[in-house]
Order: structure tokens, then C-alpha cells, then sequence
């Protein structure tokens, strides 16, 4: 591992080579992101004239990657995301110093159900059929209600672009992982369908830590085994209507106990039609089911025991005008159904109904100028609980600046989150440590959330700066813990204050030859939270690292009629970050200190060769200065060493 001084100095040799080369390079081509329509406002916009700061991550990028689920992909592409452990092992997203419950997934649209200790079950996401991801940074509750606080991250999936088609593809690396997926869609003018299942596992290993871990480490590495299938069907009947109906199921499983392995299943379903009533006016109806389930299989007793059951029925309409010159108006309402189901929850069970009701008006005044306004009412039948939530974007383009165009956004949002069942009605011993307590009187998460981005294109190049700042108020967490009967109690409350800043710059560009090159970086300060007496709070979550980086150089060459080859390096670096913790978490008489947690780097090698329209071979190096830990800390990278990835692809169509 390089030293940490040596470790800023490669970062900043890195970024002061690609301006050069930059500088130096010819022009050819153009940035293909300008090109792809995003719906990030609800509205399909180009990516260039969107007037709400979204990212992107292509199906290209995807594919280059060539990651299994969403967690492998956004930590590879984007700087500010760290995937840490929580108790138990499972996986905690801290998204540029919010954690996974402020910041809203979505497939097509749709929330999901099911948490895994605050956060989704990453895994359920994968990367086989999604055609991009869109991700929105920064409170977008005006239009996605709770739980989008800290941001939206949205996976689009892909619909047939050809009469029919056939894929299959598999992939083998260290510690017995495996990867096999397959694909079948049919596309007619009328009706199209999309069959996919996928099918991963890897074993469970060990790793070594050095005497003397000045934090919790951990020793074991665990694997799991997953199935996933879905289906989807869309039908257009007529001119400006599709119908579309979906149904899924995933089913993991792993085994931290040997004779008690775990399981979690996911049931999905839904039907959406979409309808352009005329040439300005269009309707979105959709209805969604997901139930994510976990159990307790005793291999002994042969008993399936369930102890959790997250179910959510959900229904929306959304209905949208577009005016001539003006901008368009959309307004819509949700219902959701929630029910909860949970050993450790007051009364076992519990259940909530919730409605929204928003309008955003996309007002173009001139060709430069362009502004967003939203506004969204949420209720809650547990406690009767409501919330007004607002957004205000302006954006301005610069048609010529140093040479290319430029684009201007800066806005204002309110982030909402309503406290979850579980938060308000949990009681659970967390391994003899303290038991976490609900409580039914917490109030509304609020944030409030300012931004600002200048984007430059000029042809082959694209650079994008941005900055942001979140205050939040009565932020919901864990409190400090309490001493009461055989173990502390560690209730859950209201925060007196939180706040995270920080700044974001990515560079992009093409050359003749097939040689592109993306740097992207990350800056984020938390200020950590208080109770209400203004003592820190000890959270049960790692802080954001402050410096975060993600480079990328690929080359691509067509180099016969038949054979095509591209080779790709990529990779990622974190700086490193303090944080206050307990020096024995079963007797918190003994106080506090503080940990630092060591910077580290890892990058990847990968070349995918393309045989024909039929074949393609990848073959990858992840890890390729054999990176290992120290001490397996929380937020470690999960590596024991370099990797090599083997895989094949074969489409037929």
C-alpha cells in the first residue's frame, strides 16, 4: 500500500497528465452523453438541456465495467459513494454523506421494498438488462417524496430494438465466483417481451488482519448464492399507448451459521400504460407489488422461518401538458400501501397508508433561459403525519464560452423523510452491545439543499463543476446509549443538527484512435450530528471519506470487419477519514477515542475482445497492485489480493 502523502501526490500527477494530454490531443467525434434523453424531472429531455444537474451512467459504461449488481458499478464510476459493513455484516451505502435511507432507488420508476439494517439489498440489482442509470445528487423529495433527501438513483431497463434476440453469458473469478445469466426478447411493432435470469454465488473466505486493529475488524468474507428472473411485456394497441405489465423474483441465500443459513426473496409485479392522449397531453398510470422477505432456514428441523416481510402496494397517476414554447406542467399522486411485518417491531406487525400530491411546472422564458418549480403535499397514517416540500431550479445557457457551450444550474430543494415503522416501533438486542429502541414520537427528517453547476462541451470535451450544501434538521438517527437492565438502550430521536457540503469536478474526452478518458472527483465535509444537549452522537455508521477520485482511460478499435478490441484501465481512490467510537462497545463506561481509518487505492485492468455480432470475450485483472488491508476495518475494501475475471458473451439476433 503506498504511503498516504504518496497517495495525494499520484492523484494530483494523475489529473495534471490528463490536462495535458487534453491539451495536446486532436479533436474527432463528439461526448456521446449529450446525445441520450434523460426523465430525470419526469420530463424526456436531452442530457445537455436537462435543467436539473443529472449524471449518468451509460450502457456503454455498464458494459465496460462489466459489473454484476449496482453496488460493483456505482463504486467503480462515481467519486463520493462508499459501500461500508454495519452490524452483522451487512452492506451501508454513505452517498456524499448520506446514507442509504436518504437516498431513493428506483427501477423504472418504482420504489422498492425491503431493507437490509436501513439500506436495500444491493443485490438485487443487477446490471444485466439496464439500459443507464440517471442519478439525480441533492433533495428531490418535491418530486419523489421521502426518503429522496440525499438524492435519486434511478435504473432504467432496456426494451427489444430488434425483432428477437438471444444472449447468454458467464464469468469465473477467485473464490469460486460464478456468473451465468441469459436473455430472450421478441419486438414486434405491437407486442414485445423480455425474459431475463441471472445466477451468481461465491464462496465464503477468509481474510488476515495485523495485531493491534484500533477499530472493529472483521475475518470472514461472506458469500452468497442468488437467482433472479423477471419478465416483462409490452403491448401497443394503438397509436401513443403502450401497456406494460412486469413480474419478477430473487431469491438469495448465505450462511454466516453453518447449520442456519439465511434467505431473502423478493416477489415483484406491476402493469403501467402510458397513453398520448394528443400531441401536447399524455397520461402515466402504473400499479406495483414488491414483497421482500427474510427467513431462517434450520437445517436440522428442516424449518423455513420467516422473521421479516416488507409488502408494498402502490399506485400512481401522472399527468403531463406540454405547451409550444412555454415548458411543460406535470402533476400526479401516489398511494402507497406499507406493511411491515417483524419480530422486534411492538405488536410484531405494523402497517401505513401514504399519499402525495405534486405539480411541477418546466418554464422555458427564452432559448437561455429556462426554470423548474415543484411543489409536493406527503401524508402519512401513522400519527397523522404531513409535510409541504418545494423546489426551485434555475438554468441558463451560455451558447459560446472558451470555445464550446456551457449550461449554468442553480436551484434550491427541501429533502423530507418521514420516520419509518421500523424507526418509530423497533425494540432489538444488537448482539448483546445495546438494544436499539423505537420511537413513536420522532419527527420529519428535513433538509434543506443548495446547489450550483457550471457544464462546458465543446465538441470532443466535456467538463462539469458543482457544489452543494445540506442543512438538515431533526435528522433521524440512533442516540447516544443509555444504561437500563442487562444492556444500554439505543434509542432512536431527533438530531438538533447535521450538516454536509461539498464540491464535485469531472472531466471527459475523446481522441482519435478510440482513446477516451473520464476523471471525476470528490470533495465532502460533514458536520457530525448532536443531540439535543449538543453532544456528538456516537452513529453506528462510518463518516463519508472527505477526498474521493474515480479515473478511467479505455481505447477501442474496430481492427478487422470481424474482430474488435478494447482495453480498458480504471480506477479509484479514497482518502483517508477520523472518526469518534467507543473503545469498548460492551462497556461504554471506558469512553471514547479516535479512529483513522487509512487511505487506500485500487485499480483494473480489463480487455474485452468482440468476435463477429456474436461473440465477446473479456478477460480482467481487478486489483492490480495486489491492495490488502492492513486491518479489515468496516470500511475496508472487501479484496484479499488481485483478482482475475474470466467471462464470455454470446448474442444472437
Amino acid at each position: 500500500m503506498l504511503p498516504h502523502h504518496q497517495l495525494q501526490i499520484s492523484a494530483l500527477t494523475f489529473l495534471c497528465l490528463l490536462c495535458a494530454f487534453c491539451a495536446s490531443a486532436q479533436e474527432q467525434g463528439s461526448v456521446s452523453l449529450s446525445d441520450v434523453v434523460v426523465t430525470a424531472t419526469r420530463t424526456p429531455k436531452q442530457l445537455k438541456d436537462v435543467p436539473i444537474q443529472t449524471q449518468l451512467i451509460t450502457a456503454e459504461d455498464i458494459e465496460r465495467t462489466d459489473a454484476t449488481n449496482v453496488q460493483d458499478l456505482l463504486q467503480q464510476e462515481l467519486p463520493g459513494v462508499e459501500f461500508s459493513y454495519a452490524m452483522n455484516q451487512q452492506v451501508h451505502l454513505n452517498f456524499s454523506g448520506f446514507g442509504g435511507q436518504s437516498v431513493l432507488f428506483l427501477v423504472d420508476g418504482e420504489r422498492l421494498a425491503g431493507e437490509t439494517l436501513d439500506d436495500i439489498d444491493f443485490t438485487r440489482l443487477n446490471m444485466a438488462n439496464v439500459e443507464r442509470i440517471e442519478i439525480v445528487r441533492g433533495a428531490a423529495s418535491a418530486l419523489y417524496g421521502s426518503n429522496a433527501g440525499g438524492g435519486v438513483i434511478n435504473l432504467i431497463t432496456r426494451q427489444p430494438t430488434v425483432p428477437w434476440q438471444v444472449s447468454l453469458n458467464a464469468r469465473l473469478a477467485r473464490h469460486h465466483e460464478q456468473r451465468y445469466g441469459g436473455s430472450l426478447s421478441l419486438g414486434r411493432k405491437v407486442v414485445s417481451n423480455t425474459l431475463d435470469f441471472n445466477y451468481t454465488s461465491t464462496d465464503n473466505y477468509n481474510v488476515t488482519n495485523a495485531p493491534n486493529p484500533a477499530a472493529r475488524v472483521f475475518t470472514t468474507v461472506y458469500g452468497n448464492t442468488t437467482y433472479d428472473f423477471k419478465d416483462k411485456l409490452t403491448i401497443r394497441p394503438l397509436d401513443g399507448m403502450k401497456l406494460t405489465a412486469r413480474a419478477g423474483y430473487f431469491y438469495r441465500t448465505l450462511s454466516r451459521i453453518p447449520d442456519t443459513p439465511e434467505r431473502y426473496r423478493d416477489f415483484t409485479a406491476g402493469l403501467r400504460a402510458l397513453w398520448d392522449i394528443t400531441a401536447a397531453d399524455n397520461i402515466d398510470l402504473s400499479y406495483s407489488f414488491d414483497q421482500y422477505d427474510k427467513s431462517d432456514y434450520q437445517k436440522i428441523t428442516c424449518l423455513d422461518i420467516r422473521d421479516y416481510s416488507n409488502v408494498q402496494n402502490a399506485l400512481r397517476l401522472v399527468y403531463s401538458h406540454h405547451f409550444d414554447t412555454v415548458g411543460t406542467l406535470t402533476a400526479g399522486a401516489d398511494y402507497l400501501h406499507d406493511y411491515l411485518f417483524n419480530p422486534n417491531l411492538t405488536g410484531r406487525s405494523r402497517k401505513q397508508d401514504s399519499f402525495d400530491a405534486f405539480a411541477q411546472m418546466d418554464w422555458t422564458i427564452t432559448p437561455r433561459w429556462e426554470f423548474v418549480g415543484a411543489l409536493r403535499y406527503d401524508y402519512f397514517s401513522d400519527t397523522h403525519n404531513s409535510h409541504i416540500t418545494p423546489r426551485l431550479t434555475a438554468c441558463y445557457r451560455i451558447p459560446s464560452f472558451l470555445g464550446g457551450s456551457s449550461t449554468l444550474r442553480f436551484g434550491y430543494g427541501m429533502g423530507f423523510r418521514a420516520p419509518t415503522l421500523k424507526e418509530k416501533y423497533y425494540s432489538f438486542d444488537m448482539a448483546g452491545i445495546w438494544t436499539v429502541q423505537g420511537n413513536p414520537q420522532l419527527k420529519s427528517e428535513l433538509s434543506h439543499n443548495l446547489t450550483a453547476s457550471l457544464q462546458w462541451t465543446r465538441t470532443n470535451y466535456s467538463a462539469t463543476v458543482s457544489t452543494y450544501y445540506n442543512n438538515v434538521s431533526n435528522k433521524i438517527a440512533t442516540g447516544l446509549p443509555a444504561s437500563s437492565g442487562p444492556t444500554p438502550i439505543l434509542p432512536y430521536l431527533n438530531l438538533d443538527r447535521y450538516s454536509v457540503y461539498g464540491a464535485e469536478a469531472t472531466l471527459q474526452a475523446r481522441w482519435k484512435g478510440g482513446f477516451s478518458a473520464r476523471l471525476c472527483y470528490a470533495f465532502t465535509k460533514e458536520h457530525l450530528p448532536r443531540d439535543k444537549d449538543g453532544h456528538n452522537v456516537n452513529n453506528q455508521y462510518l463518516p463519508a471519506r472527505p477526498h474521493s477520485l474515480t479515473a478511467r482511460f479505455d481505447w477501442d478499435k474496430q481492427i478487422t470487419k470481424r474482430y474488435a478490441l478494447s482495453a480498458s484501465v480504471s480506477g479509484r481512490f479514497l482518502s483517508a477519514v477520523t472518526n469518534t467510537e467507543y473503545i469498548d462497545y460492551y462497556d461504554i463506561s471506558r469512553g471514547t477515542t479516535t479512529v483513522r481509518y487509512p487511505a487506500y487505492t485500487i485499480w483494473k485492468l480489463s480487455a474485452v475482445q468482440r468476435i463477429g455480432r456474436v461473440v465477446k470475450l473479456t478477460l480482467a485483472l481487478d486489483n492490480i497492485f495486489n491492495y490488502r488491508p492492513r486491518h479489515y476495518y468496516l470500511n475496508a475494501p472487501v479484496t484479499d489480493g488481485i483478482n482475475f475475471q474470466a467471462g464470455v458473451a454470446l448474442q444472437i439476433n
